[in-house]
């Protein structure tokens, strides 16, 4: 008897440490217990339950964000899927405006992409390459939102695709090219 709960215990370990997110229901059904065995099996194993799981995997996920560091990234992160996309918004203000023509500056929009693509990268300082094309103006009042999808692509080069809209249409693509390591023949 001892033995298969210690068996239990060591799969519903494992099976958590890989998937955080099954309820006990769900854990009861594969392993044939009770609701009440699985919970017994969590607590001596210091298990929280699924709500504080789901927390504990939330902060693992801002404390990426964070690592990327807080003035690094512009605008404000709204979805955060881990080796899949992101996307921030950024409401224009005063001081990004270009006065001769009321519009937002260029470099206000490339930052935007630039460190949503850098923050899915992940990688820290490493050569880039862009392509970019800005298709309309953006006005003062307006929120750019920024969604990004990452591409692990080859081996030593991430890709990340971003497309900025505001106010219903397209105002920016971008596709940046991290190198994570120098190919034969580059210096």
């Amino acid at each position: 008897m001892r033995a298969r709960k210690r068996q239990r215990q060591s799969e519903l370990q494992s099976l958590l440490d890989s998937n955080p997110f099954l309820s006990d229901q769900e854990l009861s059904e594969r392993f044939s217990v009770s609701i009440q065995t699985i919970r017994l099996d969590r607590m001596e194993l210091g298990i929280p339950e699924l709500r504080e799981r789901v927390k504990m995997v939330a902060n693992d996920a801002y404390a990426k964000l964070r690592s990327l560091g807080e003035e690094e990234l512009v605008g404000n992160l709204q979805d955060y899927q881990p080796g899949v996309g992101a996307a921030s918004s950024l409401d224009v203000t005063m001081d990004m405006i270009y006065d001769p023509t009321m519009t937002v500056r260029r470099e206000h929009i490339f930052a935007q992409a630039n460190s949503l693509a850098a923050f899915l990268a992940g990688l820290g300082e490493v050569e880039t390459e862009a392509a970019i094309q800005f298709y309309r103006p953006v006005y003062a009042g307006e929120r750019m939102v920024s969604t990004g999808v990452l591409d692990p692509g080859v081996k030593g080069r991430v890709t990340v695709e971003v497309r900025t809209s505001s106010a219903g249409s397209d105002v920016f693509w971008g596709r940046f090219t991290f190198h994570t390591q120098k190919g034969e023949g580059e210096r």
